[in-house]
């Protein structure tokens, strides 16, 4: 049996078991299992799930069928995968907040990089028709204004603080796109207070950051979780963040990998301690 057809099955016992548990006055969660237990997701990612909690994590940021959830930056897919297919089994939208195609200074290696996503996540049996929004320093807006229900973006935020205004004006986007009552989720590696670099160059921000940016924005701040907390991070590596899993750095960023370098204190870390948020934007 293919991918597709497994997939296609789980999904659809998922969304009746969900009807039944929906008229019995349960929460539709069964769509939700199906979307991470599917034969579709990486093998490399379902061996993160044990550090990214994507059931507990989806469930706090409050997850239901039927929603059009942009996703910015999805990087590799982590979340694509399980978002796509949740969608496409609820009748809801994926959206993808990806390289912005109408700068002209995007570099080559970036439009390969969309190019690149998109061919990944082509096959509708599997993903649903996923629509994509142009994200970048000075991209448009994110999609119509009010028409999300929930925008996402994951280890994300120290990436935006390096452009000088980027962290505001993508607050503002997200802030617009949302419906009044829509929820902004934030995942991000978490500096101690009082420890977060003036460039945020080892990739660790303070929660009071983000929730500050967030509130300029318009949103309020709505629930903080423990789910992806690591109280192992020492949050004092030789290559920031990344000397951890999964990128597993052993030299300066743009140097080859040093082979001598002990990565045994860090592996044994694991992933970093993260913040999970969640704000909303008033009614």
């Amino acid at each position: 049996m293919t991918i597709n057809r497994r997939l296609a099955l789980a999904l659809a016992a998922g969304a009746l078991l969900a009807g039944s548990a929906l008229s019995a006055g349960a929460t539709d969660v069964t769509p939700l299992r199906a979307a991470i237990d599917g034969p579709q997701r990486g093998a490399a990612n379902v061996a993160r799930d044990g550090a990214r909690h994507p059931y507990e994590t989806l469930e706090f940021w409050g997850l239901k069928p039927g929603q059009t959830v942009i996703e910015v930056t999805p990087g590799g897919g982590y979340w694509t995968e399980i978002l796509a297919p949740y969608a496409k089994a609820t009748g809801g939208t994926y959206v993808a907040g990806v390289t912005d195609l109408a700068n002209p200074k995007v570099s080559e290696g970036g439009r390969k990089a969309r190019a690149d996503f998109e061919a990944k996540y082509a096959d509708k049996a599997v993903y649903g028709q996923i629509r994509y929004a142009n994200f970048g320093a000075v991209s448009g807006p994110l999609g119509a204004p009010n028409s999300a229900d929930l925008v996402i973006t994951a280890r994300n935020i120290h990436n935006y603080m390096v452009n000088p205004g980027m962290l505001d004006k993508v607050m503002a986007d997200f802030h617009a796109v949302l419906k009044p009552g829509g929820v902004l989720a934030i995942e991000e590696h978490r500096a101690n207070p009082g420890q977060q670099k003036p460039d945020v160059g080892d990739g660790y921000v303070e929660v009071a950051t983000v929730v500050a940016a967030a509130e300029k924005a318009g949103f309020k701040l709505a629930g903080q979780s423990e789910i992806n907390a690591n109280p192992k991070d020492t949050k004092d590596h030789p290559f920031g963040v990344w000397t951890l899993p999964p990128t597993k750095r052993t030299a300066p960023g743009g140097q080859p990998a040093n082979p001598a370098f002990d990565r045994s204190k860090y592996d044994a870390i694991g992933e970093s301690d993260r913040m999970t948020l969640r704000f909303v934007k008033p009614a």
